[in-house]
């Protein structure tokens, strides 16, 4: 559907979501213009809170996370906010909660951020109040379940009130620069298209560390493991970009197509393809961290670090491994692609004692936006004693190639896609179904084959054996 909404209903809206990401999202677009002046934005929540105590918590959530130099317009977005408080759970609050929806509505948009056991409820409470009809989207954060199933009952559940039009489910990678300029990358420059194969790559590596441990999510993440919670959303969707063939426009439907070919190509991962571990104490930045077992204050077999070799078996991918890497308490907080392409069929250097190493892309997602692309150079001198070559990386750094543009947080793309009915970068259901399908298999060879993280300390790239995964195929993990 393509109208623009002109409310937009948070829920969960006193939640941390909310107060690190969504709330300063829309005041950042509401400060640069970008908010339509008719746009009323509804929070919802079990907290009790009066509209004044609503701005005031959104007030103090604008000063904690969002940038001083982008709060130009605060008093009046603080103005646009309105409140509802609601138990999910029942019906009896949802027809409060549309009278605060103008008669005059033309589009709503519907942000559900609550858990995932709420989603049900939420529905019903919505088509009892009359909140589902033609001119109301849903959107939906994760986590869709925790498997193929639990996710079908999702998304059966939200089916129930809204077509697949009008559902955008939200990958928040998805929203970040770098991410979206991989599609510029490989589309929008005509020397990549060429290569961009299984004749000169390769393999693929893709990285996701986190320097963090539990924090707030222990209950969520002792029920998830590193496989559930970024592999089987962040990890695939990235993996997707990299390998889809082109589209044949930036239309939703023709992105997403391709996408899902790749997902459903993904190959079966047998046992020794795949590595899983759980941190140990250690120490993170010069600072003592305790294990995973002593954060979560019993044992557990919940993987922090899983290691998979993928492969995608169509024309284009056949046998060029994708390897996938992520876990907590890792060295460094990064996100990045490596594409590693193949050596020079034959050297004309050889002879004079020069060695070559093959090119390669490095795509850097977080905490620095960047591209960086080696290629190999003469090392000045006069030759005498033979040619010395270096590899020379070209580097763009995102922010110094776009002077006075923002750094935008990844939901204000997503939030204002969601407002005006774009849903190219939101993720489809047979996308969710084809990566679940993928992860679930995984988990169930984990099972067949008795396999146990291994331990690994906290400030380390993970376990040995993830290290073996690759150099077995004389490959090294980029940055070890």
């Amino acid at each position: 559907m393509t109208f623009t909404a002109d409310h937009l209903l948070l829920f969960g809206a006193t939640g941390d979501l909310s107060q690190r990401m969504l709330l300063p999202s829309l005041c950042a677009m509401h400060s640069d213009g970008l908010l339509h002046d008719d746009l009323r934005i509804i929070g919802t929540a079990r907290s009790e809170l009066d509209e004044a105590g609503f701005r005031d918590f959104a007030r103090k959530a604008l000063e904690t996370y969002l940038p001083a130099e982008r709060r130009g317009g605060k008093a009046d977005f603080l103005n646009r906010l309105h409140y509802q408080s609601l138990d999910a759970t029942t019906l009896e609050g949802y027809d409060a909660l549309a009278q605060q929806v103008r008669p005059d509505c033309k589009g709503l948009a519907i942000f559900l951020s609550t858990a995932p056991s709420l989603f049900g409820p939420t529905i019903k409470g919505l088509k009892h109040a009359g909140l589902t009809g033609e001119n109301a989207r849903m959107c939906l954060e994760k986590p869709l379940g925790t498997d193929l199933a639990s996710s079908c009952e999702i998304n059966d559940a939200v089916a129930e009130a809204f077509p697949e039009e009008r559902i955008y489910r939200i990958d928040h990678y998805l929203g970040k620069e770098t991410v979206q300029n991989l599609l510029a990358l490989r589309f929008a420059n005509l020397m990549f298209e060429p290569i961009w194969n299984s004749a000169h790559i390769d393999h693929v590596q893709i990285t996701v560390g986190e320097t963090v441990g539990l924090e707030s999510r222990v209950a969520y993440y002792d029920d998830s493991g590193a496989l559930r919670d970024m592999v089987q959303n962040h990890m695939l969707q990235l993996l997707a970009l990299v390998a889809m063939e082109p589209p044949s426009s930036f239309d939703s439907t023709a992105v997403r197509d391709e996408k899902v070919k790749v997902l459903r190509a993904l190959r079966k991962v047998e046992a020794n393809e795949t590595v899983t571990g759980q941190y140990r104490a250690g120490a993170i930045g010069g600072n003592a961290v305790p294990g995973y077992d002593e954060e979560l204050g019993k044992d557990s077999n919940t993987e922090t670090f899983v290691a998979i070799k993928a492969h995608v078996d169509n024309w284009r991918w056949k046998n060029v491994p994708f390897y996938l890497r992520t876990g907590k308490r890792l060295p460094e907080r990064v996100t990045e692609i490596v594409v590693q392409f193949r050596c020079v069929p034959h050297s004309i250097f050889a002879d004079m004692g020069a060695k070559l190493q093959p090119n390669r892309l490095v795509i850097g997602i977080q905490p620095e936006e960047n591209i960086s692309l080696s290629l190999m150079s003469k090392v000045p001198g006069l030759d005498r004693e033979g040619i010395r070559m270096r590899p020379v990386p070209l580097d763009i750094a995102m922010p110094d190639a776009f002077v006075g543009q923002h750094r935008r947080i990844a939901y204000e793309r997503l939030l204002l896609d969601l407002i005006e009915g774009k849903q190219t970068l939101f993720v489809r259901r047979d996308e969710v179904e084809a990566q679940w399908h993928w992860i679930d298999a995984i988990r169930k060879t984990w099972e067949e084959a008795g396999l146990k993280p291994k331990t690994y300390t906290a400030g380390s790239w993970g376990p040995s054996a993830a290290i073996a995964l690759t150099e077995r195929d004389g490959v090294s993990w980029h940055d070890e």
